[in-house]
């Protein structure tokens, strides 16, 4: 099963909620824990892998044989990301924009346009106790987060339940985090700026036609509205976490809540039964 952890903005408490699920479930089945979040990654603060290998993501950028180069500006026109620019006698390539898609190199009506691979960013591999630990970091200065992310989950392995640690809001980088997910976590705050960001974050969810359910966090410095707008989407509040200095502390710390505070594995466990009758209500009755 992949639970992906997601929330419309960021500051929620996403990657506390993800960590405490992989290490709470890691005692019981064969977890893998994979950090998506790539332009900021840092579940691995708080689980401190062992890392064991490292893959450079690269993408293909054009290059172009002025020597071939009829200066044509086919390549221009049909490149969505505006990453060519033709000019009288050259060709300006921008590989910042590129997006790797190969359609300026395939449509070339003379073959002037071969690819080279661009780093744009790092995989890493290893374990943190019992788990498979995976995440990607993009390279400074770059904006094209789905290609890490898409490698990083090529690392998934369907014998084990799979937790992705999604990065935040509702933009590219979250759909293809959260895409193929069994079911989506959605975890907010009981207030205005939570509520609003986490409508959002459900009709990105509904339109991948993913199964999901709410945790709270911070309950209790707002209002009902979250839970309201949850009830009338018969959407399921799966977990409430309270505004507690103690739980800050050791998250400041760098310290997982299930480990600073050992009486909230059993909450997490429960958790992971109650997705489980989300995603299979058949199976929950066995």
């Amino acid at each position: 099963m992949i639970i992906s952890v997601a929330s419309g903005k960021g500051g929620t408490g996403k990657t506390l909620i993800a960590t405490s699920l992989a290490l709470s479930l890691g005692n019981e089945t064969k977890v893998q824990f994979l950090d998506c979040d790539v332009e900021e990654p840092n579940a691995h603060i708080l689980l401190k892998p062992t890392i064991e290998r490292r893959e450079t993501v690269s993408i293909p950028v054009p290059q172009i044989d002025e020597q071939k180069c009829t200066f044509c500006g086919k390549c221009a026109e049909v490149c969505a990301y505006n990453a060519l620019a033709v000019l009288k006698n050259r060709v300006l390539v921008f590989p910042e924009l590129c997006h790797g898609c190969g359609a300026c190199s395939y449509l070339c009506p003379e073959d002037a346009i071969s690819e080279v691979e661009r780093e744009i960013g790092v995989v890493e591999i290893g374990r943190s106790k019992q788990i498979e630990f995976i995440h990607g970091r993009l390279a400074v200065g770059e904006a094209m987060a789905p290609p890490v992310i898409r490698r990083v989950k090529e690392h998934i392995d369907p014998e084990k339940i799979v937790i992705i640690d999604v990065p935040p809001g509702t933009s590219c980088p979250v759909v293809e985090a959260v895409g193929g997910s069994d079911f989506c976590l959605l975890v907010t705050e009981p207030t205005p700026f939570g509520l609003n960001d986490l409508t959002l974050a459900v009709e990105t969810v509904k339109k991948l036609k993913i199964r999901r359910g709410v945790v709270v966090n911070r309950a209790g410095v707002g209002d009902r509205k979250v839970d309201e707008y949850c009830e009338g989407e018969g959407i399921p509040l799966l977990l409430y976490i309270p505004l507690d200095t103690q739980i800050a502390r050791f998250y400041s710390q760098g310290v997982p809540l299930v480990e600073g505070m050992p009486e909230w594995r059993e909450a997490f466990l429960k958790l992971a039964e109650d997705i489980r009758a989300e995603v299979d209500p058949e199976d929950s009755r066995k």
